[in-house]
């Protein structure tokens, strides 16, 4: 992967960021989805969170860059442009970091701007939330791309949310069921609503301590893939396997996690560069 030469004004990435190789499996997603997107904008924007967000940590111990990569994962996953990637890697900037807001407009264009700072206004978003309950009216796509990064933060927060205090898991998790869940199906993203309907459910539920087998093969599995992502794959594989609750249910997750792992390893392994053609 090429870093970016300049970012703007400011300092270069941190090396160990560009390093990253999940951000590689997400710019092959963005790639392989349309070939005609912005790549370059997409590498920059990762470059400009990850030197902002250097050195921020998760709850879960984890570099807090791991976050703005899966949620950018999931909203390209759902097929949004190039540009809402680019606001989903960007979209905690203005609220953790010292990052000027002035100058993610002049660095990124206004669209995603205008994004980035949507996600932080709370007016704005319960405004969209609103639109899309009236059935009269049409939401803008604008306000769809607002509420799909929310949905997408919040998925990944509920992943993740097993390393927050009980509280909190509580609130987050019925908050989940009482309003993003609801919206992703309005929104026609039912998968996307399973899971979250899935893991605040399973969230609300006493914890279970018991490791099952699923966990231990997962654990295992996860040595295919580089150091650097070890850790947050199965973090999501776990919180994943939280939602199933049968233990047939679960095999078979393992077994199609199992299926997938040679494909994900190599991508992992040999993210792509700047030119290259999509796999």
């Amino acid at each position: 992967m090429r870093r970016p030469q300049r970012l703007g004004a400011g300092p270069g990435a941190h090396p160990e960021a560009a390093a990253e190789p999940a951000f590689g499996a997400l710019l092959a997603a963005v790639r392989a989805r349309d070939p005609q997107a912005d790549a370059a904008l997409v590498e920059r924007a990762y470059a400009v969170a990850a030197h902002w967000h250097h050195g921020q940590k998760r709850k879960s111990g984890r570099p807090y860059i791991t976050h703005p990569i899966a949620v950018a994962t999931i909203v390209a996953d759902l097929g949004m442009d190039h540009q809402v990637v680019c606001a989903a890697l960007l979209h905690d900037l203005l609220e953790d970091t010292a990052y000027p807001a002035d100058r993610l407009g002049e660095e990124f264009g206004e669209e995603i701007a205008d994004l980035v700072a949507a996600l932080a206004d709370a007016t704005r978003v319960r405004r969209a939330l609103a639109l899309l309950a009236d059935r009269t009216l049409t939401l803008p796509d604008r306000e769809r791309a607002v509420l799909v990064l929310k949905l997408a933060d919040r998925l990944h927060n509920i992943r993740t949310v097993r390393f927050m205090a009980r509280a909190t898991q509580l609130r987050k998790a019925q908050e989940t069921l009482d309003i993003q869940a609801p919206a992703a199906r309005a929104l026609g993203l039912d998968a996307l609503s399973s899971e979250l309907q899935n893991l605040a459910s399973a969230t609300l539920r006493p914890p279970v301590r018991v490791r099952t087998v699923s966990q231990r093969v997962l654990a295992a599995t996860t040595l295919l893939l580089p150091p650097t992502v070890r850790a947050r794959w199965l973090e999501e594989w776990i919180g994943e396997l939280a939602t199933l609750p049968t233990r047939p249910a679960r095999t078979r997750f393992t077994a199609r996690v199992l299926l997938g792992i040679p494909r994900l390893s190599l991508i992992l392994h040999h993210p792509p560069r700047s030119g290259d053609v999509p796999w």
